[in-house]
């Protein structure tokens, strides 16, 4: 799938370069970055939702996207006048106070985080439908689900993609250089160059910051619009 020629962002332009120069290795992946960044982009524009899931160090990086996007990253992100108002009109001074603190968001859900959850469908279904459930239940066409696995070929990745695709939400893989079941099922994989599950991780981290920085430029920063390309 070739991305769109041109890509307008706010301030992205200097976010991708600064990532490929820390990380030139990850300039190969440039094209599905961009391409994984457009549907987040897209979903998020629409008023939907990501959903992020993974096994073990890859479950960690769930809840630490999650965050990166539910809250404040790398710039302060104050609710809009209009709505700190309606704090006011219905709370006064208390509320008026309160809402100084409160932030503007991405929905990102980590279905990792789903404790009490996952460990039901473990027990009373099957592992391999412990991402596949609840996406089942909570996705909505027009969601993205990304899947981080770093052999590509984690059944319960491979599965929850599969819902996925049946619910028409948008799929993004993340995973090593090999080739995987999640290139045949994903709308864009972005592939990073290292084999060894502990490097595979270590460039997962930048990739994902990246594209949590962009969103954040894109949908809370002041800059105006520019190009990528």
């Amino acid at each position: 799938k070739n991305p769109p020629k041109k890509l307008y962002v706010l301030g992205n332009k200097e976010i991708l370069n600064d990532l490929f120069v820390r990380y030139p290795m990850l300039s190969k992946c440039r094209e599905s970055i961009i391409t994984a960044y457009l549907l987040l982009e897209k979903v998020y524009t629409a008023g939907g939702s990501l959903y992020v899931a993974g096994n073990g160090g890859s479950a960690s990086d769930c809840g630490h996207i999650a965050g990166e996007l539910m809250k404040s990253f790398m710039m302060k992100r104050p609710l809009d006048d209009e709505t700190a108002s309606v704090y006011g009109a219905l709370f006064g001074e208390e509320g008026t106070k309160f809402c100084k603190g409160l932030e503007k968001g991405l929905p990102a859900i980590s279905l990792p985080s789903m404790t009490a959850l996952s460990t039901a469908v473990c027990n009373d279904i099957n592992g391999d439908y412990l991402f596949a459930q609840p996406l089942n239940a909570v996705s909505r066409q027009g969601d993205a689900f990304l899947g981080i696995s770093t052999s590509g070929n984690s059944v319960n990745i491979v599965n929850a993609m599969m819902v996925a695709a049946v619910k028409k939400v948008f799929r993004i893989g993340l995973t090593g250089e090999n080739k995987c079941r999640l290139d045949s099922l994903c709308d864009v994989v972005i592939h990073v160059p290292e084999r060894e599950t502990y490097k595979v991780q270590e460039l997962h981290l930048p990739v994902y910051h990246a594209l949590c920085a962009m969103l954040e430029s894109r949908f809370f920063g002041q800059k105006s619009h520019e190009e990528v390309r």
